[in-house]
C-alpha cells in the first residue's frame, strides 16, 4: 500500500514539474535548427575569437554557443523561452564538453539584459529583427557583431552577405553611439 503512495505521489510531482516547465508564454517562432554548415558560416562572418560572448537570442537547442565555445573557445549564452530547448542545449553543451564557457537562460529575448554580447546571433523572422533593432543599438556596445540567419533588418543594409547552402546570412556591426 505505501509502494502505491509513493508511486501516485512521484507521478503527480512529475505532471506538476512538466507543467512548470511550460513557456512563460508563446514562442514568438517555431523551433527550426540552423544547419551545422550555416552555424560554422555565421560564426566565421562574425569573426568569433576566445575573447568573444556570443549571445544566442533564441538559441533553440544551443548549437550555435557550443559550436563558439567548443571551436573558438568563446562564452556564450543562449536564450529561449522554451524550457525544454533550454533542457536541450545543457544536455549539448554536457555533451561537448563547454559546460564552464556556456549557460542558457530561459527569458524572453526582447527584455533579457544582453549587453555584455560582443557577438549577437539571430534566428528569428523578419518582424522579429525589426522589432528587436531598438534593443540590439541601444544595449551593446559600438563594435558589437550581429549575424543574422536568413533574415534582415529592413532598411538597415548589412555590412555583409553570403549565401551557404541556400540560406543568407547578414553581418552587421552597431555603429558608435551618437
Amino acid at each position: 500500500m505505501r509502494l502505491r503512495h509513493i508511486a501516485g505521489f512521484l507521478v503527480f510531482a512529475s505532471l506538476v514539474a512538466a507543467q512548470s516547465r511550460e513557456p512563460k508564454h508563446p514562442p514568438d517562432v517555431v523551433y527550426v535548427p540552423t544547419s551545422q554548415s550555416v552555424v560554422d558560416a555565421m560564426l566565421k562572418m562574425a569573426d568569433v575569437k576566445k575573447a568573444d560572448i556570443v549571445y544566442d537570442l533564441g538559441c533553440g537547442d544551443g548549437r550555435i554557443v557550443v559550436t563558439a565555445a567548443k571551436t573558438y573557445g568563446a562564452h556564450g549564452v543562449g536564450i529561449d523561452i522554451n524550457p525544454q530547448r533550454i533542457d536541450e542545449a545543457n544536455a549539448n553543451a554536457k555533451q561537448a564538453g563547454v559546460t564552464g564557457l556556456v549557460k542558457f537562460l530561459e527569458d524572453d529575448l526582447f527584455t533579457t539584459d544582453i549587453h555584455n554580447a560582443t557577438v549577437v546571433t539571430l534566428y528569428l523572422l523578419p518582424s522579429l529583427n525589426l522589432k528587436l533593432r531598438p534593443k540590439l543599438l541601444a544595449d551593446l556596445k559600438p563594435g558589437t557583431r550581429i549575424v543574422s540567419h536568413s533574415f534582415d533588418m529592413g532598411d538597415w543594409q548589412p555590412e555583409k552577405q553570403e549565401e551557404v547552402d541556400g540560406a543568407t546570412i547578414y553581418f552587421w556591426t552597431i555603429p558608435a553611439k551618437k
